[in-house]
């Protein structure tokens, strides 16, 4: 038990990690275009994450991110 519970563990936390990174890289990359379009418009004082949020919440949405994220999770314990 002292060697099986850390080595599941351990491949918990990398599943876990692995799912929050593939959350993480298209918010990130929404952050970026909005930004970058608000730069373009000349809207400096306006904050992105204010904008993007309803566009994130969309697109989490739209790719059905619950379900997909309840399959990663139920998909690491194999």
């Amino acid at each position: 038990m002292t060697v099986l519970v850390p080595a599941f563990v351990v491949g918990e936390l990398r599943s876990a990690f692995a799912i929050g990174f593939a959350l993480y890289l298209p918010f990130v990359a929404i952050d970026l275009a909005v930004a970058a379009m608000l730069m373009g418009l000349g809207m400096m004082m306006l904050i992105p994450p204010v904008v993007s949020l309803p566009v994130k919440l969309l697109l989490f949405v739209m790719v059905d991110g619950w379900a997909l994220l309840c399959g990663g999770v139920a998909g690491s314990f194999r």
